[in-house]
């Protein structure tokens, strides 16, 4: 299954069931303007198999950027870069996908020279936490269009599709979240529905700006882990039956561990639970720890329609040309920097790796 082609509802027909995931990499320039590094990171895994390849998070407005050498989409000077990104993933086969994101409280004013803002206000003991404001009227109707504008871009610079980082604590995720939303306004509080109404509206006015044919997909936290905080299984799963309603292509189901069950029910796994709840005609992806071809299958067989890998393609550029072989064992961490040089991965990636334990050999 995961070498037959699969067909979106779009229409768009992604060659194989192997994505390659989302990777921050910050290997893009200072203003936000495509990178070699970027451009040779993903270009080698198009030309490794991967049947769909997403770009890392990038920001659909400047007060939405997170971390330096972050890729944009909010400027028309950033067009020249995505087309020839576009091109040259596409020439490869594979399925190009640009994941649209806006940082909120995870932005930083070091780089945008504005406050972070989220869904409310509040403080965590963190040298670093920078205290949001609470999301206006106006914030909210020009996020929404914001996201819609740079989809726009997106698809007039020849990419395929772009997908929505609905996840790991950013700010769709936290309007998501009980612990960061308690808003009183329709937008938030103890409702799920007002939670979800910002996802929604972005999906409904991406959809709007790009037409029917063009990908678009929704990345999701299904429980709480790491940024993403007070996210209940039952209410993400539902938010996923919304979104797909509303025209997502896919539901990508961001788990830390494929072969983990759910911490809600551990009898159930999340993979099964989305699958069964989500329309057939609109596909799940998960992703998670998956490093071998039984990994994949073993996610395959519950439920998932394609597989999406992150740390083992960074090691194994040509992971999805190769797992056809069951017996080929991917190369595993820790890599020497000599290594990830090999790998298109560059020295500013390659520090940003030494942050996961044992990763980089030093």
């Amino acid at each position: 299954m995961l070498f037959e082609p699969l067909t979106l509802p779009c229409g768009l027909v992604v060659p194989n069931r192997i994505a390659l995931a989302p990777m921050t990499n910050l290997q893009s320039l200072a203003d936000g303007a495509l990178g070699d590094d970027e451009y040779n990171w993903l270009a080698r895994r198009a030309d490794g198999g991967f049947g769909l390849v997403e770009t890392c998070a990038s920001y659909v407005a400047l007060d939405g950027k997170a971390w330096p050498g972050q890729l944009g989409c909010d400027r028309d000077d950033d067009a020249p870069g995505l087309a020839r990104l576009a091109e040259r993933l596409r020439r490869r086969g594979a399925i190009a996908i640009v994941q649209l994101f806006h940082g909120g409280v995870r932005a930083t004013q070091k780089l945008t020279g504005a406050q972070v803002w989220s869904a409310s206000t509040w403080r965590e003991d963190s040298p670093d936490f920078e205290v949001p404001r609470a999301a206006t009227a106006d914030d909210l109707a020009r996020v929404i269009d914001r996201f819609a504008a740079a989809a726009a871009r997106v698809q007039a610079a020849g990419f395929d599709g772009v997908e929505l980082h609905g996840a790991h604590g950013y700010l769709l995720g936290q309007f998501l979240s009980r612990a960061s939303n308690p808003r009183d306004d329709g937008w938030g509080g103890a409702a799920n529905a007002n939670r979800a109404r910002l996802i929604r509206e972005v999906m409904r006015a991406v959809r709007a700006r790009v037409g029917s044919r063009f990908a678009v997909g929704v990345r999701l936290s299904l429980e709480q882990g790491g940024h993403a905080k007070d996210l209940d299984l039952d209410e993400s799963v539902e938010v996923a039956r919304w979104l797909a309603d509303d025209g997502a292509d896919w539901i990508h189901a961001s788990l830390w561990n494929a072969a983990a069950m759910t911490k809600k029910r551990p009898d159930q796994h999340p993979i099964t639970v989305v699958r069964e709840a989500v329309p057939r005609r609109v596909p799940v992806i998960a992703c998670g720890a998956i490093w071998t071809r039984a990994d994949a299958d073993a996610a395959v067989a519950r439920g998932a329609d394609m597989i999406a890998v992150a740390r083992a393609a960074i090691a194994n550029p040509a992971w999805a040309a190769r797992i056809a072989d069951p017996a080929w064992e991917p190369r595993r961490p820790p890599l020497a920097r000599a290594e990830l040089a090999d790998r298109a991965v560059s020295p500013v990636f390659a520090q940003y790796l030494t942050r996961w334990k044992n990763f980089v050999a030093d």
